[in-house]
């Protein structure tokens, strides 16, 4: 529960205490953070379904959701040099609420990501093609900060989300690269270059397989056409 977690931050400040004593307030804002998901989850499962109408297949493999934890969220605006304030948390954090969005093959991230832009009520704020441009850890994925408007009772507020576009392939990696590289501490670990160098060979073997995947679609697609 969001109030279990409030109450484990590591908040000493006076701004801080004075806060937490007036939580009512960050849970609100993440309420409205998940109306946000929800908006956008509905959106994308709309064209999902469509496109499944259409086309005979689905282009979303899955979607999975996540409103980032007090802790994260508390440590993050530190690191920036802010308070943990709400007026912050909306100001300055834009991947609160984030939504992934895996996909079957790589054409069908840009076709996703092309169909959510041309959404009349949602705005881009930033995009990182890290499957053009891959970080230098092997890391691939299509990210988007978005702002759409929600309704509530007391008008309509702008909230902006994260979205990571990614395929199988790239989300297998990442999810258990980040196991291994950030849960099991091997920074610290003799060797840990080495073991960087595995896991960016690893991440290569799944481009070349996304890359496969794709190729022998194409290779379908253009049967289809005679």
């Amino acid at each position: 529960m969001i109030k279990d977690e409030v109450k484990k931050l590591r908040m000493n400040s006076p701004e801080s205490l004075q806060f937490l004593n007036n939580a009512t307030k960050f849970y609100n804002l993440m309420m409205m953070y998940r109306c946000a998901i929800r908006e956008i989850q509905t959106k994308l499962e709309v064209l999902d379904d469509e496109f499944s109408v259409e086309n005979n297949r689905n282009p979303i493999s899955f979607i999975k959701t996540r409103i980032k934890q007090p802790n994260s969220i508390y440590d993050k605006l530190q690191k920036m040099g802010y308070e943990f304030t709400t007026k912050n948390i909306q100001t300055y954090l834009n991947d609160v609420a984030g939504v992934r969005i895996v996909c079957a093959f790589i054409d069908d991230i840009y076709m996703i990501s092309d169909l959510i832009t041309q959404q009349d009520d949602i705005k881009v704020i930033e995009i990182k093609d890290y499957i053009k441009n891959p970080k230098s850890n092997g890391y691939r994925s299509y990210h988007m900060i978005v702002e759409i408007p929600v309704f509530f009772a007391k008008g309509k507020t702008p909230m902006r989300v994260e979205l990571q576009i990614r395929t199988n392939g790239m989300d297998f990696w990442a999810t258990l690269e980040h196991q291994l590289r950030y849960k099991k501490g091997i920074e610290e670990m003799p060797g840990y270059d080495e073991i960087s160098e595995e896991l960016l060979h690893s991440a290569r073997a799944i481009i070349e397989a996304d890359n496969e995947m794709q190729r022998i679609k194409d290779k379908i697609g253009k049967f289809h056409e005679i």
